[in-house]
Order: structure tokens, then sequence, then C-alpha cells
């Protein structure tokens, strides 16, 4: 019975941590084991640290190459990379940027006048969304007004009328059969090439936006180099150049 009154956890007292002895106070708190393992670990990982890099440098190959070896130098024991030459001056480049927008504005100038011949060619005839063409006509009363027939004006079939090309005559109509004289086939063969023209079309216009937008970026950059203060207003985007806002200085 006594042994088992001395193996009760109620029975027995809280046994504590040693504390610093008074005549060590002066060394700094007790080192207890949680403190000693923290201190091992570290000094562990240091330690498995160096021999990684020991073991490293010995199985480094002494004829490696690496670029730095010959873009920077020592200097009071830290690297430090070397300055390189200026290629260009800061005249020379505004120069290659002003040929930079000549050239692009030449090859847009050049876009724009294809895409002009290329509508003069189509007039745009099918294209979606376009405003239609009005076409006035005058007549000296009022009856004339009231009686005014648009197919007997233009002296067609009231079924063509709302065509705004091929539009053949009631002579015309009279004289042969429009859709036996033309073959079908010619017919379908036409209609796809009208239709690649109209796809060429709208990607040299796309052609012509993006050269425009080039020589806004490049005549910015342009600016850039000769302004100082600057504030940015606007990013720069794939469809637009960027906007800054540059300090007012009177010219001498």
């Amino acid at each position: 019975m006594s042994s088992f009154r001395k193996a009760l956890k109620s029975k027995q007292r809280d046994h504590k941590e040693r504390s610093q002895p008074g005549f060590r106070r002066h060394l700094g708190l007790l080192e207890k084991k949680k403190d000693y393992k923290l201190r091992a670990d570290d000094y562990h990982r240091k330690e498995n640290t160096l021999n990684a890099l020991r073991k490293k440098a010995m199985d480094k190959n002494p004829d490696e190459f690496h670029f730095k070896m010959i873009h920077s130098q020592l200097k009071d024991g830290v690297h430090v990379i070397k300055q390189q030459e200026e290629e260009m001056t800061e005249e020379q480049k505004k120069i290659m940027r002003t040929q930079d927008i000549r050239y692009v504005e030449m090859k847009r100038v050049a876009e724009a006048k294809k895409i002009e011949r290329l509508k003069s060619e189509l007039h745009l005839l099918d294209a979606d969304g376009k405003q239609k063409n009005k076409h006035t006509f005058f007549v000296d009363t009022r009856k004339d007004v009231e009686d005014f027939d648009l197919a007997t004006h233009l002296n067609t079939a009231p079924e063509l009328v709302e065509r705004a090309y091929n539009r053949p005559t009631l002579d015309t109509l009279a004289k042969k059969s429009i859709m036996g004289a033309v073959d079908p086939k010619s017919v379908k063969r036409l209609a796809k090439q009208r239709k690649l023209q109209y796809e060429l079309l709208s990607q040299r216009i796309d052609r012509e936006k993006k050269m425009f937008v080039m020589t806004q970026k490049i005549q910015t950059r342009k600016d850039l180099q000769d302004k100082n203060k600057k504030v940015k207003v606007r990013k720069e985007t794939i469809n637009r150049a960027a906007v800054y806002k540059f300090e007012a200085k009177r010219k001498r």
C-alpha cells in the first residue's frame, strides 16, 4: 500500500528546473535542454552548409568559364561589374529614332494608298454597317412628289430598285436574260474573289493602324530623351502610345 501511495502522481511534488546559482548570475540565464537543442541544430545546419560548399569547390572544373569573369573586377574585396562603354551617343540615338519614324511613316503612307485604291475598286458594296449612300431626285411640283415612282424613274424592275450595283434597265432585261447570260459558276467565283478582296482590305486597314501606333510610340521615346521632368498620364498599351505630361520650360 505504501508503494502505491508513493507511485501516485497527485502525492508527488513538482520537480522544477534548476535555476542559475546566485554566484553565476552574472553569466546570464542557465541554459536548458531546449536551448541547447536550438543551438545544436543551428551548429549542424551551418556545418552541413560548409561541407556542401567545400565539396562543390572540390568538384569544380578549374577550366570552367563564366562571362562575369571578364565583365567584373575585384575592388576592395568586392566584385564590381565593369561599366561598359556607350556604343552610341544620345545624338546618334535621336538620329536613328528619327530614321525609324520616317521609315515606318513611309510604309504607313504606302499602306494608306493601297487601302484607298482597294476602296475605289470595291466601293464597299457588301460591307456590313456601312452607311448607305443617298440619291436625291428633284421634281417641279408637289403633285410630282406624290406620283413619283422610283422604279419608273430609273427604268428598271421594282425588284431591283434596292440594289446598289448591277441594276439593269428594262430594255436590257427585254433584250437578254441576265441569269442566262451569266454562268452560275462564274458568279460564285466572282463572289469568292470579292470576299478575298474584302479580307485583304481589312488586313491592310489593321496594318495601317498598327503602323500609326508604332510611329506614336517611337516619337514618344524620342521626345523622352529631350525632357527631364515628366509625369506619366496614361500607360502604354498595344493599341496606343503612352502619354506624358512635361514641365513647362521657358525657351530663351
